[in-house]
């Protein structure tokens, strides 16, 4: 495929970000997605754009992902996060992965080692430290609002959910190349050792240059069930507009598996489509010879 106009879509989480809040979530989203067109523009692949684009978000607290992620239980991080390229399908992936600044780059070096897809836990810090990255300290990376939310959780005010949430990314190049990437701490106060959905593909993260790239936020349980992502992209494979695909995707996490969230999927040509059923779904996109547009708040 040739001849597309290059394009990034970003999404800084499915959830309710309070109205004082909200301008930032949409400002840090299109710088987010603006950093992914630079790369594109400059000569970069789809994979670089939503690695660069990802690691945007990673690195502002105001997101779950990277730096400000929520916490487990027992006040620890574990971090989540895949990228994938639609070309090969290659793939790399890390879950429960310790403080490190920036899961993202980690995932990238899975995928570019290429022996395994993912890695986790202590088998995921030992890679990255493998891999040349250096653990962070985890007080360095947690914020006071992330503690501040575990003990609203824990002292049983709010039910774990996070209003800025999940942070992805999925871009597509002029030549048609699609990638997508995900990041999160998670849910607040899940239990050690608990994966959602962002580290898997099919469920978190999906690139396919003949079906679409996705990136989904939200209830992580329940988009595994559905395996959102590829849905959408199969939906658009059999004949679907980006937009309707990824409507139907998000009605069936309703209404077949009783969940909430939301996803950002790319078609093959570049085509956009964007649905979510929480209140808001931080998200702006980025495509060359036009401004850079965010928005957050439901539609509907």
């Amino acid at each position: 495929m040739t001849n597309v106009i290059p394009v990034v879509l970003v999404h800084g989480g499915a959830g309710e970000v309070p109205e004082a809040s909200r301008d930032a979530h949409r400002e840090g989203c299109a710088r987010a997605a603006e950093k992914g067109l630079v790369v594109l523009l400059a000569g970069g692949s789809a994979l670089d754009a939503v690695q660069a684009a990802v690691r945007i978000l990673e690195d502002d607290p105001l997101y779950n992902a990277g730096t400000g992620a929520c916490l487990t239980r027992d006040g620890t991080l574990e971090l989540d996060a895949s990228i994938m390229e639609g070309t090969t399908l290659r793939a790399g992936a890390v879950t429960c992965l310790p403080a490190f600044v920036a899961p993202i780059d980690i995932a990238r070096a899975v995928l570019e080692e290429g022996r395994h897809v993912l890695y986790a836990g202590e088998g995921a810090a030992h890679f990255a430290r493998s891999a040349g990255f250096t653990a962070a300290d985890p007080n360095a990376m947690i914020t006071d609002a992330a503690r501040a939310r575990l003990a609203k959780v824990q002292s049983g005010v709010g039910d774990g959910s996070w209003a800025g949430g999940t942070v992805g990314a999925v871009a597509c190049s002029a030549k048609g190349e699609l990638a997508a990437a995900t990041s999160t701490g998670g849910m607040v106060d899940k239990r050690p050792g608990r994966v959602g959905d962002s580290p898997i593909l099919g469920a978190g993260t999906y690139a396919d240059d003949l079906r679409g790239a996705a990136s989904a936020t939200g209830h992580g349980e329940a988009a595994m069930r559905l395996g959102i992502t590829r849905l959408v992209c199969e939906l658009i494979l059999g004949g679907m507009t980006a937009q309707a695909a990824a409507e139907r995707a998000i009605a069936d996490l309703k209404y077949r598996v009783q969940g909430s969230g939301g996803l950002i999927v790319l078609s093959p040509l570049g085509d956009i489509g964007i649905a979510w059923n929480t209140a808001t779904m931080t998200h702006a996109i980025a495509r060359e010879g036009v401004p850079v547009k965010s928005g957050i708040v439901n539609r509907a």
